[in-house]
């Protein structure tokens, strides 16, 4: 029998109307403008109510949050997304991690990502005190999902993520651990983590290693936001390729350069001597207010089976 999961990604839900601009720091400012010129008109509270009803068709049983639901993450956008996340389901139906907009500049942890810890939270682990807690694991029946944050606050005018050092070593043993309990490995985090992909300025600076560990340890599926695009890699790795999928923002009311918004919804079965995954892409039409069946494709991934 499939399971199901759903990813959704940059949905920048909040609003910055009120808000003081001599009272914000530097970078803070630079994403206030940005927010008043276009993003506000970009970003829209009626293509999320559009969402939140797709999802309520058929709920997925995981909900996988890849980041950047703030702009330029002050306390008050965290406890307006703090309450967007309960109506979008439990945490333990719903798995953040957090983008670069989020952490836009360092910021007391109780006033910011603590109101969203029960859905950063690893199974059996709801008292996070700080994003060191990545990467994540939870267990769906036979999928694991383990997320990574790539939020660090950066300088003016850089939009880059890093895992560091102490992630990616985390990652390598937990990789193999869910790969000796026969489990479908999905890997979510914010930036894309292919390398070269992004310019520099909005790149993952460490996604050259991760690549090179992804390659050697193994995983079915790697998904990211970030680019406002729908985008597929495929990895590599020594047990066969892996797909890597971002998704388009699931606010963007579209038009010009931008693509509309877009969520996309996962199948996963297990076969004799590999996985089939179905992938399907819900995509906003600003016509019907709606959104509707996008791309559709079936990809089998071989892999020899450990139970």
């Amino acid at each position: 029998m499939a399971q199901h999961f759903a990813q959704l990604s940059d949905p920048h839900l909040t609003s910055l109307a009120g808000v003081r601009p001599r009272a914000l720091r530097l970078k803070q400012l630079g994403g206030y403008l940005s927010w008043l010129r276009r993003r506000r008109h970009q970003h829209r509270p009626e293509v999320l109510q559009a969402l939140q009803l797709d999802l309520q068709q058929s709920p997925p049983q995981q909900l996988l949050v890849t980041g950047d639901l703030t702009h330029i993450g002050l306390p008050q956008e965290f406890a307006e997304a703090a309450a967007w996340l309960r109506r979008l389901g439990d945490p333990a139906r719903v798995a953040l991690v957090p983008g670069n907009h989020d952490a836009c500049v360092a910021a007391p942890w109780g006033d910011t990502f603590a109101l969203w810890q029960p859905y950063m939270a690893a199974d059996g682990d709801a008292a996070g005190a700080d994003l060191s807690q990545y990467p994540t694991l939870r267990v769906r029946g036979e999928l694991a999902f383990i997320g990574l944050s790539s939020a660090v606050p950066t300088p003016y005018g850089r939009a880059s993520g890093t895992l560091g050092e102490e992630q990616r070593r985390k990652l390598a043993p937990l990789l193999d651990a869910c790969r000796a309990r026969g489990l479908f490995r999905v890997v979510y985090l914010h930036h894309c983590p292919a390398p070269g992909y992004e310019r520099k300025r909005k790149a993952l600076t460490d996604a050259a290693p991760l690549w090179a560990l992804l390659e050697k340890h193994g995983a079915e599926l790697v998904l990211h936001g970030h680019g406002h695009h729908n985008v597929e890699h495929t990895l590599h790795s020594a047990e066969g390729p892996v797909p890597v999928i971002g998704v388009a923002s699931a606010s963007a009311i579209g038009g010009g350069r931008h693509e509309p918004a877009a969520y996309n919804r996962y199948a996963v079965t297990r076969q004799d001597s590999s996985w089939a995954l179905q992938v399907c892409t819900r995509v906003y039409s600003p016509h019907s207010g709606t959104f509707a069946q996008g791309d559709r494709s079936s990809i089998e991934l071989q892999r020899e089976h450990r139970t």
